[in-house]
């Protein structure tokens, strides 16, 4: 019998991995779990954590950190999901301050993510903004109070009865939304209504190491005015800012900031939104129409300004000692500086590689009396790249809000 040896055929099989663009994004470690919005949910962000922006969260899963330094409240989830029909919101931390999400996996919407100021309320409560944004005027709500300008740096003035009404300011701050801000308040009413000014939009980073798909929406509009029959009315507030950084970005929604509707006292102004991906296959038509950048795969989210960053900040008032974390929160939690019944106060001004020829601008802001009063700082001899300024300031009894802001040559 003839022996016939089969030579022994070997068939590799090589099954290609397609690699998906990925980006690395600092602190996305998954310590608050997977976020899968499957109802109306309103996230309260007051429940944050005090710590370190990238800090391991673990033992506050879901809780998230709020980094006064970064002025943020941090998430960093694994994944994010908001289903259809269902809407996420938040209730505000203390501070205000603007929502961070850092994701390692995906992020779905095809939901509804809120951030939207509210709308013109009855005095004497204050239209609250979104997270990071800033609160509307009060109305008028007894004898002898009148009614008030919008908080921020572009806050609605209060318009003189029987003058004209304004136009919306231009969007502050800068395109790339490094730092993370949102929208100003709207004014209350030119005369003796009680209803308040529009809170202005929040203002949220999703920084995405995957893919954003966004078949819902995002929005962080500014809260409505009240328009009235005659010639009476509350301001809009300002649109927030919504900021994406993903490798691959997809999708039909919206992404919104919007002005808020509705009053005739100075329309307010849109907000700001940025798009940074690696690749894009949507269809989204944001609203404005937004800053885009575009990433390579292996690249790094930016999330805060460079240490090297120009900075400002508000040193003294009446030669007390500001906090390094404010709240402005006239009255429900003490004041941030109290001072004895004085009519004019100095406000000290510390910003750091900034150039002498720049305007540092002081802005205060009554609770609930007229308009906000705005004041030029003076420079003092610079020591390096520090400046010290000043501003003397006319001030009434009761609560107001002090910003400074800079604007560079």
């Amino acid at each position: 019998m003839k022996m016939f040896v089969l030579p022994l055929l070997l068939i590799a099989l090589f099954i290609a991995h397609v690699a998906t663009a990925a980006i690395v994004v600092p602190g996305a470690d998954g310590s608050d779990g997977v976020l899968h919005i499957t109802e109306n949910t309103v996230i309260d962000l007051s429940l944050a954590v005090d710590g370190v922006w990238d800090q391991d969260n673990t033992a506050n899963t879901s809780k998230g950190v709020y980094d006064s330094e970064k002025w943020a409240v941090v998430f960093k989830y694994s994944s994010v999901t908001v289903d259809a029909g269902v809407t996420l919101s938040f209730t505000n931390h203390p501070s205000r301050a603007p929502l961070v999400w850092l994701v390692s996996g995906d992020v779905t919407i095809l939901g509804t993510v809120s951030l939207n100021g509210q709308d013109s309320v009855n005095s004497p409560a204050i239209a609250g903004p979104g997270p990071g944004g800033f609160r509307g005027g009060i109305g008028y709500y007894s004898v002898g109070v009148i009614d008030g300008a919008g908080f921020g740096p572009g806050g609605g003035q209060r318009r003189a009865v029987g003058g004209s009404y304004g136009t919306g300011s231009r969007p502050y701050g800068n395109p790339s939304l490094i730092p993370l801000i949102g929208g100003s308040g709207g004014a209350g009413p030119d005369r003796g209504y009680a209803v308040g000014g529009g809170g202005g939009g929040g203002a949220i980073l999703i920084a995405c190491a995957q893919t954003v798909t966004i078949n819902g929406s995002i929005s962080a509009n500014g809260g409505a005015g009240v328009a009235y029959y005659f010639s009476d009315a509350t301001g809009g507030g300002s649109g927030g800012g919504i900021r994406v950084v993903c490798a691959s970005l997809t999708g039909a929604g919206t992404v919104k900031t919007l002005a808020g509707a509705g009053g005739k006292n100075g329309g307010a102004g849109l907000g700001r939104i940025r798009i940074e991906r690696a690749a894009d296959d949507s269809t989204i038509a944001p609203i404005p129409d937004p800053s885009v950048v575009p990433l390579t795969d292996g690249d790094t989210a930016l999330l805060w300004p460079p240490a090297e960053a120009p900075t400002v900040k508000i040193i003294s008032i009446g030669g007390e000692t500001a906090p390094d974390d404010p709240r402005a929160s006239f009255g429900t939690q003490g004041a941030d500086v109290a001072l004895p019944e004085v009519s004019t106060i100095q406000v000290v001004i510390e910003t750091v590689g900034v150039e002498e020829a720049s305007q540092v601008q002081v802005r205060l802001t009554p609770r609930d009396s007229s308009n906000a009063v705005f004041v030029d700082a003076v420079a003092g001899t610079p020591v390096g790249n520090v400046i010290t300024w000043t501003a003397d300031i006319p001030v009434g009894n009761g609560y107001s809000a002090i910003q400074a802001k800079v604007v560079r040559p």
